[in-house]
């Protein structure tokens, strides 16, 4: 995490969140040399963009994010961002992936960019922004929520379908582990052995394509399948 102390009254102060160094510090370098914007923080991650959100959190006009961070995307981020007045966020990503960009605009960022864009590009992108022009025209922010409802509609019946594989004895095993029960207590409640409590577990991993116990109880009490006790 890099403060940078060089804001200047009437300034638009920039906080840059990017994890590779040598491009954040070439776009501070091009901000600064505007007489008009004023790098006042740098952040690699997202802990080290909140850190600075916490300590000092009216101190930046702009956000400029990366949306891969090293300790997650930005999309929380993004839409901590939008909630505070006045604050704007222009998103960077190196994704070619359209669904990234409308998760963004979801999200509340105010402008999307390639990464690949000259940073020239990134900085009159900023300019654009705070004088109150639109980066993306109405069509395309439309588009972009379309295809937000229509990724969120094909989740749902991915999930529904996920859901519906279940057998009732593999939504039990779920039911006793939101219980907080381990595998010999689970096994014991539902009078089978242990090895076939692991085989129902395994299985119903695989329907809900997770990767653990955890994951699948954060799946069921997600969809309410469980109930956290």
């Amino acid at each position: 995490m890099t403060v940078i102390d060089n804001t200047q009254e009437h300034s638009t102060r920039i906080l840059l969140v990017e994890d590779h160094a040598s491009f954040r510090q070439a776009l501070a370098f091009m901000f600064a040399r505007e007489g008009e914007f004023a790098v006042a923080g740098q952040a690699g991650s997202l802990a080290e963009a909140r850190a600075f959100l916490r300590k000092t959190p009216d101190a930046f006009d702009v956000a400029v994010v990366d949306l891969a961070l090293p300790d997650g995307d930005g999309f929380g981020l993004i839409e901590e961002l939008s909630s505070r007045p006045d604050m704007m966020t222009l998103v960077l990503s190196a994704s070619l992936e359209p669904n990234r960009f409308a998760r963004a605009v979801e999200a509340g960022a105010s402008g999307v960019l390639h990464k690949s864009a000259p940073i020239d590009d990134i900085v009159e992108a900023v300019r654009r922004l705070r004088s109150g022009e639109a980066l993306l025209s109405p069509a395309e922010v439309v588009e972009m929520l379309r295809m937000v409802s229509s990724r969120k509609r094909q989740e749902e019946y991915e999930t529904r379908r996920a859901i519906e594989k279940l057998t009732p004895r593999e939504k039990q095993v779920l039911t006793a582990l939101g219980e907080g029960l381990a595998s010999k207590d689970i096994a014991e409640k539902l009078h089978v052995t242990v090895e076939t409590e692991r085989t129902h577990m395994v299985n119903f991993l695989g329907k809900l394509d997770v990767h653990s116990r955890l994951q699948a109880l954060v799946f069921a009490a997600r969809h309410g399948l469980v109930e956290i006790r």
